[in-house]
């Protein structure tokens, strides 16, 4: 289960190194990278990528204005990006630039993916939806038990 929330600094060629705690929940050492949503990046292992992208592609229609918002913003921009033997990965100038990427980067583990943020910009979404967050987890309380 890829869980966990890290710290790891890019360098200068644009490589971030996956917690190993993280790289040892994937099989192979190939992951897909997008563009997510609020700023950050996405990060697939290619067979949750798979269903994500043929659900999205399957669910919407290129003549619909959203739909296509939609496909240019998180399927357009993949790409497959291969874990070296450091453990890093090399993140392409685009996707770098699109979440504001600079010095120090959140790793999330989600699960099913990995959420890649600058921590500046990571600390500031927090600021900004904590309020959210709290109503959020108030709507859940009826529907989630432990």
């Amino acid at each position: 289960m890829l869980t966990g929330e890290f710290r790891n600094s890019v360098d200068e060629k644009g490589r971030l190194m996956i917690p190993s705690k993280i790289r040892g929940e994937i099989a192979g050492n190939i992951l897909i990278l997008t563009r997510g949503i609020d700023t950050c990046l996405w990060l697939f292992p290619p067979e949750e990528w798979k269903k994500i992208s043929d659900n999205l592609m399957e669910s919407t229609s290129p003549f619909n204005a959203k739909a296509r918002l939609i496909q240019r913003r998180i399927v357009a921009p993949a790409q497959e990006v291969e874990v070296d033997k450091a453990g890093r990965i090399n993140i392409p100038v685009s996707l770098r630039e699109y979440a504001g990427l600079k010095k120090e980067a959140v790793i999330l583990g989600i699960k099913k993916y990995i959420e890649i943020w600058d921590v500046d910009i990571y600390e500031a979404y927090w600021k900004e939806n904590e309020k959210v967050f709290q109503d959020a987890a108030e709507e859940l309380g009826g529907l989630v038990s432990f």
